[in-house]
């Protein structure tokens, strides 16, 4: 069984941990995290080993980013990658309750928790997070980093991008797309496309002005 070390001491590790452990896919080793109190501290069982940093001295391990923010697992890859750490490096975490068809691609790095479902050529980059009951449909393709909490749901032929991230039980129609680094709100239903960077929130969804409303509202 192949050892694997847990990047972050996270509600998401724990979750991580959990499934792992219920799969028998890896030997959790331990857990690195920067936070100085956690040190000598274990999670779940699995020790705080040292801070991110020390993954240099894991080669013979693989790593797992487990870290909800998709912009800030994109910072610590690129300082793991920094340190010599490979994408051969980066392992994949599915929950063995997880609908994989063929035809579907899922990219290095990536945690899929129970549940999660993949309909036809749906194709998901690395380091993407799919919480638990999150609907992937035909055509849909996902970038780099981004994030999915507990039950979203995408349409056919969706467009999601670099780390966007998409709250919970929100839904996207079909054939439309939400942009790098964009925010969407727990249940909203996206009906048009979400431009880069933006937040949008609601039923239907509409971008929140920088007073911290919706565009559309009342005020």
């Amino acid at each position: 069984m192949s050892e694997l070390i847990l990047i972050a001491a996270s509600g998401l590790a724990r979750e991580v941990l959990a499934m792992v452990r219920s799969s028998g896919q890896y030997d959790v080793g331990g857990v690195l995290d920067d936070d100085k109190e956690m040190a000598g501290v274990s999670v779940d069982g699995a020790p705080v080993l040292g801070t991110i940093d020390d993954a240099a001295n894991y080669m013979h391990a693989f790593v797992l980013v487990c870290i909800g923010s998709g912009q800030a697992r994109e910072s610590v890859v690129e300082r793991l990658t920094a340190l010599g750490l490979t994408e051969a490096r980066f392992a994949t975490a599915i929950d063995p309750s997880v609908q994989y068809p063929e035809g579907c691609r899922v990219g290095r790095g990536s945690i899929l928790l129970r549940n999660v479902t993949l309909t036809a050529s749906v194709t998901l980059g690395s380091h993407v997070v799919a919480m638990p009951s999150v609907t992937f449909t035909h055509d849909d393709d996902v970038a780099d980093f981004a994030t999915f909490a507990a039950g979203v749901s995408l349409g056919g032929g969706v467009r999601i991008g670099r780390a966007a991230s998409l709250g919970m039980n929100c839904s996207v129609r079909e054939r439309t797309s939400v942009g790098a680094y964009a925010t969407v709100g727990m249940g909203a239903a996206v009906l048009s496309n979400v431009p880069d960077g933006e937040t949008w929130i609601g039923v239907p969804a509409h971008e929140i002005d920088h007073n911290g409303h919706g565009s559309g509202s009342l005020r």
